[in-house]
């Protein structure tokens, strides 16, 4: 049985149709793709989570140890090797 689409409006004044309890606007997130390879490699959830915690390059991404990243809302063990690669990248 598939659950009815609801119209929802996000903060931002959107209006998109869901059928999970899920609240992410899908206009916003399509706004908010990051062009920079720090986040692009990542999941939405652990994109959402470096954002609110304001790293958005990675020189700032490389100030932050991994036992300060992994409490974050968003970001698991799968994100760490990804992170890892990254910075890997550019030194």
């Amino acid at each position: 049985m598939t659950r009815k689409k609801a119209l929802r409006i996000c903060k931002n004044g959107h209006s998109f149709y869901k059928s999970s309890d899920c609240t992410v606007c899908p206009i916003c997130e399509a706004e908010n793709q990051f062009e920079n390879d720090l986040r692009s490699s990542l999941s939405a959830p652990a994109r959402r989570a470096l954002k609110k915690e304001g790293i958005d390059t990675l020189k700032k991404l490389s100030s932050y140890s991994e036992k300060v990243l992994l409490p974050l809302h968003g970001l698991g063990k799968s994100s760490v090797p990804k992170l890892k690669a990254l910075l890997k990248a550019v030194d």
